[in-house]
């Protein structure tokens, strides 16, 4: 009996041992790896440059019952660079430098610091004038030109724990060269009269492109306003086109011909309706003129880059209006206007109407004459006009009539450019009819984020280029501080 007593005592004894060492590894384990009991949650540490609104994202998402196996930190970085994201970081806005709409400075460096100011890319809009960070444009590069803000999560169990749990909040999409909708507009082209016997000398059509072309055909879309026919009867003496100077406007990247002009039936019907063959041959869309009334009257919709745009254009001016089944400019009705604006406003389409206007005509001077900068020095009231298509619900106004630039201005939700002056002519011997502007237009999803006015010049060689910086800046405030 003592024996099996003592045997008994022995196995409890063991058994007691067992479970005490079991206990104390299990709890060791727990104590050394900070497991079970002994576990500290992870902890969520927040940098101190998070701002208000960041913070209260933040906060929605780690609420006091969520248990994190293991720290995380979050912090942000701002760079005047875009770079690569790595795991855990997440591009969060880019804010881009801004000043006011009529300011022709255009670079950061040429400011005090509080003389402009940063804005949410998705604030920009075409009423604010976008300025370089040290000669890097944001709507160029799309890389630089903006300060750059990175959101950085860091943890040991980033994937398994964090990517979770924030999902797609932090991700966003910017402005980028796939996304943003570049379109160049320029004013009258009529490759006609010197330019003719310009390009009997040098042979090649492409001689009037050479200073334009790399600039031009950069765009997306380029657009320009023709008054000239193509035939194999254009000379030094008519407003008519030698047939190679299709050559000239393929050059500079084409999409877009308006036929507004009062010169393209000049040199005949048979003509006109050979030139707009030619363009449709060459995928070079037509707006403004047509074979006839119904077709000139067409607005041209554009839907590209997930931005609509209606392109509207009238004549309104000293002839070349097509009324009936002749070829000619698209007429000016205020009830065709006044219909169709509101209808291209109703599809959410953004809304640009090119007029051809009555023309400044003080253009014999051989000196800088500034009479024709003002709207109102041609027959009835341009200003009037031009701000009420506005107030019909046009975004944008243009005039493609005027031989030389006009000021510009921003009327109620709108923008008036009245007139843009010549790309390609021969009137070399005015001055103010050698230059024009190109308004370089940046689209993001319909919305218009950014007009650049680019000036351009030609001489005697009658070869276009763009004017360089210091004249460019001299002649667009000569027409800025007349503005309305």
């Amino acid at each position: 009996m003592k024996l099996r007593a003592r045997r008994g005592k022995k196995v409890l004894i063991g058994l007691v041992i067992f479970l005490c060492v079991g206990t104390l590894s299990f709890f060791g384990i727990q104590f050394f790896t900070k497991t079970g009991i002994f576990r500290i949650p992870g902890v969520v540490y927040y940098a101190e440059d998070l701002n208000e609104d960041e913070m209260e994202t933040l906060s929605s998402i780690f609420t006091d019952e969520v248990d994190l196996d293991k720290d995380v930190y979050i912090s942000v970085e701002e760079s005047n660079n875009k770079r690569d994201l790595n795991e855990g970081e997440f591009l969060i806005e880019v804010s881009v430098p801004v000043a006011d709409f009529y300011d022709l400075r255009e670079d950061t460096d040429e400011y005090e610091e509080s003389e402009y100011t940063y804005i949410p890319i998705g604030e920009l809009n075409f009423n604010k004038k976008l300025l370089s960070i040290s000669g890097d444009y944001y709507l160029d590069s799309f890389d630089k030109g903006a300060v750059f803000r990175v959101l950085k999560f860091e943890s040991e169990k980033y994937e398994d724990e964090i990517a979770p749990l924030i999902g797609d909040t932090f991700k966003k999409e910017f402005p980028s060269k796939e996304s943003v909708l570049t379109f160049a507009q320029t004013g009258v082209t009529a490759l006609s009269r010197g330019m003719n016997a310009k390009l009997y000398r040098v042979g090649d059509a492409n001689y009037f492109a050479e200073g334009l072309k790399d600039y031009l055909s950069s765009f997306d879309l380029t657009h320009t306003s023709n008054e000239s026919s193509f035939t194999d009867y254009a000379t030094s003496g008519n407003i008519c086109s030698d047939k190679r100077f299709i050559s000239t406007l393929l050059a500079v990247g084409l999409d877009i011909v308006e036929l507004t002009g009062n010169h393209n039936v000049d040199c005949g019907a048979d003509a006109a309706l050979e030139t707009i063959d030619i363009y449709n041959e060459n995928n070079i869309k037509t707006v403004g003129g047509g074979k006839n009334a119904d077709e000139a009257a067409i607005p041209l919709k554009i839907n590209n880059k997930d931005t609509k745009i209606t392109f509207l254009a009238y004549n309104l001016s000293t002839g070349g209006a097509t009324y009936g089944a002749r070829p000619g400019a698209n007429q000016y009705y205020e009830e065709n206007a006044t219909a169709e604006i509101a209808a291209a406003k109703e599809r959410g389409d953004f809304v640009i109407v090119d007029i051809q206007y009555y023309e400044c005509s003080a253009y014999a001077s051989t000196y800088e004459d500034p009479i024709c900068d003002y709207p109102q020095n041609v027959p009835g009231d341009e200003i009037g006009f031009f701000r009420h298509l506005i107030d019909l619900g046009a975004d944008m106004v243009v005039g493609t009539s005027a031989h030389q630039p006009q000021t510009y201005e921003i009327y109620g939700n709108g923008v008036i450019y009245y007139g843009l002056g010549n790309l390609f002519f021969d009137q070399s011997w005015w001055p103010g009819t050698t230059r024009s502007l190109i308004l370089s237009h940046y689209f993001y999803k319909d919305k218009l984020l950014q007009t650049r006015v680019v000036p351009t010049v030609y001489d005697g060689n009658l070869q276009t280029k763009l004017l360089d910086k210091e004249t460019a800046r001299w002649f667009l405030n000569r027409l800025v501080s007349i503005h309305p």
